[in-house]
């Protein structure tokens, strides 16, 4: 290694242990240090109303779920299009144990981390299930057992009279150390709890991709034949990929239900998978930071066309929704403009930032 511990230029790396680092550099370090302390103490510096927050916590819990996606889908290669089904899973999860207890139950207001993880597991199970094909059909035939899944999902949500057909079912408030948390800080509470599961699971991901069995969803994405040869279990892989997938997308579904303190249908239908899938697409299939850089451009995107219409329906007849056709459209373009011309995603401009910047002063 380089005797200079803050840059990169000159740094090369005599030892798999050096390599594996979370962090090359100290400049790394402090950067990540600096933008986390930032995303931890702007809501205290400058508070938001409940409107805008429960923006910023909707592209978190996207962030939690789309992480999942990306593992199976940009790191193992797999196709899912009933993600949005999985996140329903841990949201439901949340939803009966409301029904069979109550929403103000102490295992419901108190113990909500540990219901949290359990709805992660519960939605593992069914990942984990549901990448059972995966072990004979590849490619659209996967697909299209995913895109089952989810329509299975919606129609045993709909006809079960034990989840409301699909109507709402409320989930009680949570405690805190200071007590029960109020309609006023509500937002702002979970904001931080959703935050620290993105933080905590994106180390997971970064770590688990230095390992033998993150290195193995990449080979099998590769050529799975291949890994299969390198004495690789390919049906494994991909079980476990569905496995890891529907424990970030039951993570997700329960702080959804957290937020929102109920859980309906219209949440987890088959347009929302098409969303998550679309923001791994925008965000970079294939990379952590994508998982980031997609809900984020999305949801933006989503507002602005909001505002957008909100301005144009001063001056169009009272009749015309624009949101209506704007959204749709915008979505998808968006998703095509991207295919076309930057089908590695946003990640791919960070990418090329960061490479500029790496080899500083000499940028060539």
């Amino acid at each position: 290694m380089s005797a200079n511990p803050w840059l990169a230029t000159g740094n090369f790396y005599t030892t798999y242990k050096q390599e594996q680092k979370t962090f090359f550099t100290n400049l790394d370090r402090s950067v990540f240090t600096f933008f986390l302390v930032i995303l931890y103490a702007w809501p205290l510096l400058f508070p938001l109303g409940n409107k805008y927050m429960l923006i910023v916590d909707n592209i978190l819990i996207a962030i939690v779920a789309v992480m999942g996606l990306n593992l199976v889908t940009g790191f193992a290669g797999l196709i899912s299009i009933g993600h949005a089904a999985f996140v329903g899973i841990g949201a439901y999860t949340i939803a009966s144990f409301c029904r069979t207890i109550g929403d103000s139950h102490i295992l419901i207001t108190h113990l909500w981390p540990l219901l949290i993880i359990f709805s992660g597991l519960v939605g593992a199970v069914f990942g984990a299930i549901v990448g059972l094909p995966a072990l004979r059909l590849k490619h659209l035939y996967l697909a299209i057992a995913t895109l089952s899944f989810q329509m299975i999902f919606e129609w045993t949500i709909q006809f079960m009279s034990f989840f409301n057909q699909g109507q709402t079912i409320f989930v009680g408030r949570v405690f805190w150390f200071t007590g029960k948390v109020g309609r006023k800080d509500h937002y702002v509470f979970w904001y931080f709890v959703i935050l620290t599961f993105v933080v905590l699971l994106g180390f997971g991901i970064r770590n688990l991709l230095k390992t033998r069995y993150g290195r193995s969803l990449i080979a099998v994405r590769d050529n799975d034949r291949a890994a299969d040869a390198m004495g690789m279990n390919p049906g494994l892989t991909k079980v476990y990929a569905f496995a890891l997938s529907g424990f970030f997308a039951g993570v997700a579904g329960a702080l959804h239900a957290y937020v929102y303190r109920g859980v309906g249908f219209e949440s987890f239908t088959l347009h929302e998978s098409i969303g998550y899938l679309a923001m791994a697409i925008v965000g970079g299939l294939g990379t952590l930071n994508g998982s980031f850089w997609g809900p984020v451009a999305i949801k933006f995107l989503d507002l602005q066309v909001e505002r957008l219409a909100e301005t144009a329906g001063q001056y169009l007849p009272a009749g015309m929704n624009l949101a209506t056709a704007l959204k749709p459209l915008t979505f998808g373009l968006v998703i095509v403009l991207f295919l076309m011309f930057e089908p590695r995603g946003i990640a791919n401009w960070w990418r090329i930032v960061k490479s500029y910047m790496k080899m500083w002063p000499f940028r060539y």
